[in-house]
């Protein structure tokens, strides 16, 4: 159970105990003292980037936080690493290795398969939770699971069938964007050959309907991995226009 430090010094200086851990500094019993722990629980809130953990004491005058941390995951390192082996394997498919046979096609993947980002939070998780149970009294745990309506963010006032039928019912991604932009680039209005992010994917862009227009290869490649702010600087008319008709297609 927790204790203040000043009751854990008095406890080791009377030999009535001894370290069990430095960290998280834990120390443990000699002997059994016949009194029952308070109520222990473990609140779990998890997050994309981080997420957090607290040890709450339910105790006579109420619940009360003695320790909380977030922990960070490693979301952002996995993917060069992933691309780093993808290339790597690559390589070695191109290779004429006497030793090695061919392979092509022949990874599955289990049930239950999580992308490796996700069973990363999952794993990390799940690791710290059974930590926090061998070094305390636990005696429950919980975690928040939240649900987000993302149709509702962008637009709270939509209702009924509209809902129901969301902004792309019926139509495929592009068909719909060729029919938005009247099959034209949004840049230079000339013939619109792909899809293109407003806010780019290596900065956290999404592939949500207000984020995407029609562009022609040469606009693409031009405005790169900026923003569409950052690319129309100059030219705040045209940032004007694409913007309203952003809100067209909400």
């Amino acid at each position: 159970m927790p204790c203040t430090p000043k009751r854990a010094r008095t406890l080791l200086e009377a030999g009535r105990a001894a370290v069990f851990r430095r960290a998280p500094f834990t120390i443990i019993l000699k002997a059994e003292t016949g009194r029952v722990s308070q109520p222990l629980a473990l609140k779990i809130d998890p997050g994309s980037k981080t997420t957090g953990l607290a040890l709450v004491l339910k105790g006579k005058t109420g619940k009360q936080c003695i320790w909380g941390t977030e922990l960070a995951h490693r979301r952002p390192a996995i993917k060069p690493k992933l691309q780093a082996r993808r290339s790597l394997r690559a390589s070695r498919r191109n290779r004429t290795l006497r030793h090695r046979p061919a392979r092509f096609l022949n990874r599955t993947r289990p049930t239950g398969w999580l992308p490796p980002s996700l069973m990363h939070r999952v794993l990390t998780t799940v690791s710290w939770a059974r930590r926090l149970d061998r070094f305390t009294s636990l005696d429950s745990f919980s975690i928040e699971l939240v649900s987000f309506d993302t149709q509702k963010l962008m637009n709270p006032d939509i209702q009924g069938q509209a809902y129901q039928k969301g902004t792309l019912f019926g139509t495929e991604l592009r068909a719909y964007l060729l029919h938005l932009w009247d099959g034209k680039c949004a840049y230079c209005e000339k013939k619109g050959e792909e899809v293109e992010h407003l806010v780019p994917r290596s900065r956290a862009g999404s592939d949500r309907i207000s984020n995407l227009v029609l562009s022609c290869r040469k606009c693409n490649e031009l405005k790169g991995k900026r923003t569409l702010e950052e690319f129309l600087t100059k030219k705040l008319t045209l940032l004007k226009r694409i913007r309203e008709q952003q809100q067209v297609s909400l």
